[in-house]
């Protein structure tokens, strides 16, 4: 049997794109791709945090803001039963406090570490269910915080964050716990639980 050079040429591309499909489609890969970006951002620029925090920040949320379903994650806060009563100003509105407030407590916490390293947990297998956890551990020179990010598959090809546990504290359950206080407090009027949002987590 005669090899020709497309008959060789032919499988090996198709075996190279079928490897870049899976490692896209890997929920391991995607976030521990852009955690590394992450930590390359906050151990290059520790002067930047020093001059100026704010800008320091937001190259951070460069990369984490597109990682995270904030429609979503907004839902979820907000519970079913106020979520469907508000109208679609309101919701884009809480959406929108939700992201600043989510983005600002992350990207301040994670600046706070600045001598940090992130290992990603890969387990052994290569199918995966729309929803996933993916595990993660930030090491810094003093103790070791475990990290669960759940990530949603959209459908094309991203890994989207819709919750995230932080040594222990489970940020979806506490940002809703938060504003079910304030719809208690404020009688489940929308417009004022999203005038009085904040969001520190405390991690």
């Amino acid at each position: 049997m005669n090899l020709t050079m497309k008959s060789i040429l032919i499988p090996a591309i198709l075996f190279n794109i079928s490897i870049a499909v899976i490692a896209q489609n890997n929920p391991n890969n995607f976030i521990d791709n852009r955690a590394q970006a992450m930590v390359e951002v906050i151990t290059s620029n520790q002067s930047l945090y020093s001059s100026d925090v704010e800008q320091f920040k937001d190259k951070i949320n460069t990369i984490f803001e597109p990682m995270v379903d904030f429609r979503r994650v907004g839902a979820l806060v907000m519970g079913k039963k106020l979520y469907l009563s508000a109208t679609k100003d309101q919701r884009i509105k809480f959406v929108s406090v939700f992201r600043t407030s989510l983005l600002d407590n992350y990207s301040s916490t994670l600046a706070q570490w600045g001598d940090q390293t992130i290992e990603t947990i890969f387990p052994d297998k290569v199918v995966f269910n729309q929803i996933e956890d993916v595990h993660q551990n930030l090491i810094t020179s003093n103790n070791i915080y475990p990290i669960t990010y759940k990530v949603r598959d959209d459908g094309e090809g991203n890994w989207l964050i819709i919750n995230i546990i932080v040594n222990g504290v489970n940020l979806g359950l506490t940002f809703r716990n938060h504003f079910q206080a304030l719809a208690i407090e404020y009688n489940e009027d929308i417009d004022e639980i999203i005038n009085h949002w904040t969001s520190d987590a405390n991690f």
